[in-house]
């Protein structure tokens, strides 16, 4: 339904810039009052799945009518609409901060992906990296988890945690791997970019330091999961800042030559670079995984349904044999006074 509406406001370019552009601005005034009215549930006109699904259905528009084919089909002319990336990713962010706590880090997930789809649409560099990792410099991800029988929470269908998740050990790797997920994926669309040694380095360090931190014995994370994830992913980090470094080192243009710059690496499949291989790696596990799990499930509303199938089943015979022996206590009755009607009969006739 969002992407069939997202086409609808390519039709008329003028009138679609004009009524997304009031639709994107009631959404930066509703997050402004929020700031500024700081009431109990003033945050609430923000964190609901609206307003959630607002800013997610106009990344979809952008991603569909500002892409590069999209240009060149109109002869290079950018889309009108490609002037509202801007201030839709400033609403965006400001909202996944507007409450930084552990309860509100699915919605924060949620937005991430929203941006992640713009950026890979629009080809915008969009700073993803700093909100992710405030997730792991929070309070949630620095201490040691407590060991729970809760199920694994399923951040793809919420945008806010119950609070028996906190500290848990099963929320914590989830928030886990949603943070290694989405800093592979935004890192991977930069991954051939000549300048991603310098947009890599400061990621690498805040995460070298997190490491460092989770091995401390008095207030390390323990996460034993989580830190083989980081370490992983810092390597293959590393690993494609290297791979660059030595594509550009061959190179013989400045800096300051744009042209060349966009052109570096420009049909290299980015799959094939070190980052790009572990991430597409990810994908196809992650894929399996949901396959297994959406089986699963299948499986067990099929043995559900079975089960009340038979349960009713059950019922409906227990009922027929009330019935049946309800109809054999009545015919008992029948017979017991036809008998003592006889024996009335012969008193009466002994009588005459």
């Amino acid at each position: 339904m969002k992407n069939s509406a997202a086409e609808l406001w390519g039709i008329d370019p003028s009138i679609g810039y004009t009524t997304a552009f009031g639709f994107i601005r009631q959404l930066a005034i509703h997050l402004r009052n929020s700031i500024v009215h700081n009431k109990n549930d003033a945050f609430r006109m923000v964190y609901n799945w609206q307003f959630t699904h607002s800013l997610d259905f106009w990344s979809c528009v952008l991603a569909y009518h500002c892409t590069p084919e999209k240009e060149a089909e109109a002869g290079g002319k950018e889309s009108q609409l490609k002037l509202l990336v801007y201030p839709l990713v400033q609403v965006t962010l400001g909202a996944m901060r507007l409450i930084p706590t552990a309860l509100y880090f699915p919605l924060r997930f949620h937005l991430v992906r929203s941006l992640l789809r713009t950026s890979r649409a629009t080809d915008t560099y969009i700073p993803l990296a700093s909100p992710l990792l405030e997730v792991l410099a929070s309070a949630e991800m620095k201490k040691p988890p407590n060991t729970t029988t809760l199920k694994a929470f399923d951040f793809a269908v919420s945008y806010k945690a119950p609070k028996a998740y906190l500290r848990t050990r099963v929320y914590q790797d989830g928030v886990g791997d949603q943070v290694v997920e989405l800093l592979g994926e935004f890192l991977y669309l930069w991954s051939k970019s000549i300048a991603f040694p310098e947009l890599a380095l400061p990621v690498v360090i805040q995460l070298k330091r997190w490491l460092k931190q989770s091995r401390s014995k008095s207030q390390g994370n323990k996460n034993a999961k989580l830190a083989a994830q980081l370490v992983l992913l810092v390597q293959k980090i590393e690993a494609n800042a290297k791979f660059i470094e030595e594509k550009r080192g061959r190179v013989d243009f400045a800096p300051n030559n744009r042209a060349q710059v966009d052109a570096f690496l420009r049909d290299f499949d980015a799959a094939k670079t070190p980052l790009g291989a572990y991430v597409v790696g990810q994908r196809k596990g992650r894929a399996e995984r949901a396959k297994l799990l959406e089986e699963a499930r299948k499986e067990d509303d099929k043995r559900r349904r079975e089960d009340e199938r038979a349960a009713f089943e059950d019922e409906d015979g227990d009922d027929v044999m009330d019935s049946d022996e309800d109809m054999d206590v009545d015919e008992d009755d029948e017979d017991e006074f036809d008998l003592e009607k006889d024996e009335e009969e012969e008193e009466e006739g002994d009588d005459e």
